[in-house]
């Protein structure tokens, strides 16, 4: 019988592993591209090597700017493993956005895909920090600036000093005060993580897993290590867009972690693409809320597709609960497919009264707390901010209200001012910032409504200074121009007052009822 391979400490642990046992194996795809366990494992080296020689050590950061590509898994494996921590950001942030959060996360070199280089280049003169740009070509082509750099590298190993307490990640996410934050997370949370998260779906020999998330998000980059930690084969797109997850589909991909939008558009792709997606062995979803009649309508038409909802945030690594696959079929409970699932291994739970700070009794609603060793160290540069989620014995406040029946965590409403749109936080306050700076708008508010694909859309609601007004168009175009564009208003509505409470807050709950009402929930 083979040996179980070692528990791993590091982030990069298991790539060294099965480099050493299965050389040979296939690693990753991309494309056109395709490396194996020893030859994945080499690039890491000669990252790590190239991060060494140009001066970077323990606690500095990098920068990885682009769409989905290997290079962001080699630089993070690399970084990592000299006790270095790297800044995933996201590809979609405006100017504004994008110089604050590559200056907050101090980065001394910038990994930039060629097609973002306008985008850094007009915001150049406002990174202080970093010291060198590093482009990086989609196909990597001839002439590509990364490749030719791993070439001239040297091999180095892992850093003899460095900690698994070492932040090996930041991760942004928007902020409640209008500025996205940094998420630190370590390599022993990160290893907790990929442990404790896929317990329960484990690759077998021929799978391959498909990874389509974006690598800015932790259903990406936390995801891309299972199959790693596993020693299978992965198959990386640059998007998640049909093209691109059909011919991964038709690779021989067949497990995936993908938002509930994905399930809807296959579903209305015809009866190919339909069929295509039931080659899928697993189709785990989260990120959003998958409106029943979709799930059901989607297990019908993948009838030997295994189904998994995960539940999750990005201060945890990712997944803290699981609805697993039985659960899908279990006729006796089908209630439980409007839950979130059970705990996942190492994930201690508690529903609290948010204002009392006191637990509630089993079924009523309260504040979801969590307690697991996959917490984030804290949010980078923000001490308060951490604080205010991180209780003094270790439990992390979600914001999040739920109920804990049988076992089972349902999760109804949040505290936070917040909106998930196809798998993206957009909280409310941000948008808000930059719609009250419009010289029409007198106040506004920000809600999450419902979208039969997306989950939730972004509305404002908007009341005019007067003698003021401005179109639905002009309006959402101002906001393009500060914010990406999955946080800008899909719809807006003009009212002449906001409605308030006796102390002057805007009452956001009275104006989500008559978008939710028929939905039997809340988000």
């Amino acid at each position: 019988m083979t040996a179980a391979p070692p528990t791993p400490t590091f982030l990069d642990d298991r790539l060294s592993y099965w480099a050493e046992v299965t050389p040979d194996a296939e690693c990753m795809d991309y494309g056109e591209r395709a490396w194996t366990y020893a030859e994945f494992d080499d690039r890491v080296r000669r990252a790590a090597g190239g991060l060494r020689d140009l001066g970077l050590g323990r606690g500095d950061v990098v920068a990885f700017l682009d769409k989905n590509h290997p290079a962001c898994v080699e630089i993070t494996l690399a970084a990592a493993s000299r006790g270095m921590a790297t800044a995933i950001v996201n590809w979609r942030l405006a100017g504004d956005e994008l110089d604050y959060t590559i200056n907050d996360s101090g980065a001394r070199v910038l990994f930039v895909g060629t097609e973002l280089v306008p985008a850094i280049e007009t915001i150049r003169e406002r990174l202080p920090t970093v010291e060198q740009i590093i482009q990086v070509m989609p196909d990597g082509a001839e002439g590509d600036e990364y490749e030719g750099w791993l070439a001239a590298s040297q091999p180095a190993g892992p850093s003899p000093d460095h900690s698994p307490d070492d932040v090996c990640l930041v991760m942004y996410s928007s902020g409640t005060t209008g500025r996205p934050k940094g998420v630190m997370l370590t390599h022993r949370a990160m290893v907790a993580h990929t442990i404790n998260a896929h317990a329960d779906w484990e690759l077998e020999p021929g799978d391959k897993s498909l990874v389509a998330m974006p690598l800015f998000h932790v259903g990406g980059t936390s995801y891309v290590q299972f199959a790693i930690h596993d020693g299978f084969p992965s198959i990386m797109t640059r998007d998640p867009d049909p093209m691109s997850l059909a011919t991964a589909i038709m690779k021989g991909a067949n497990s995936a972690f993908l938002v509930p939008a994905v399930a809807q558009m296959a579903l209305a792709g015809g009866p190919e693409a339909a069929a295509l997606f039931g080659k899928l062995k697993f189709f785990t979803y989260g990120a959003a809320p998958m409106p029943l009649p979709l799930l059901r309508a989607a297990m019908e038409a993948w009838p030997d597709t295994k189904f998994m909802q995960v539940y999750g945030l990005t201060e945890v690594c990712g997944v803290v609960t699981h609805l697993l696959p039985e659960d899908h079929l279990d006729a006796d409970h089908p209630e439980r497919l409007l839950s979130a699932g059970i705990p996942i291994p190492g994930v201690e739970t508690r529903v609290v009264d948010p204002f009392l700070l006191e637990d509630v009794a089993e079924g009523d609603a309260g504040e979801l707390w969590f307690r697991t060793p996959q917490l984030m160290k804290g949010f980078l540069n923000k001490p308060q901010a951490t604080a205010e989620v991180i209780t003094e014995d270790g439990w992390f406040r979600t914001g999040d209200i739920g109920r804990f029946v049988d076992g089972y965590v349902y999760v109804e409403d949040r505290i936070k001012d917040m909106i998930v749109t196809g798998g993206e936080n957009v909280y409310s306050p941000e948008v808000e910032r930059v719609l009250t700076g419009h010289p029409a708008v007198a106040e506004v508010a920000v809600i999450g409504v419902p979208d039969e694909r997306w989950g939730e859309s972004v509305k404002a609601v908007v009341a005019f200074r007067e003698g003021q007004s401005v179109t639905e168009e002009e309006l959402i175009a101002y906001t393009r121009e500060q914010l990406a564009g999955y946080k800008c208003p899909r719809t807006i509505d003009v009212v002449e007052l906001l409605p308030r409470n006796p102390s002057g807050k805007i009452l956001k709950r009275d104006l989500r009822k008559g978008y939710w009402a028929d939905t039997g929930r809340q988000i």
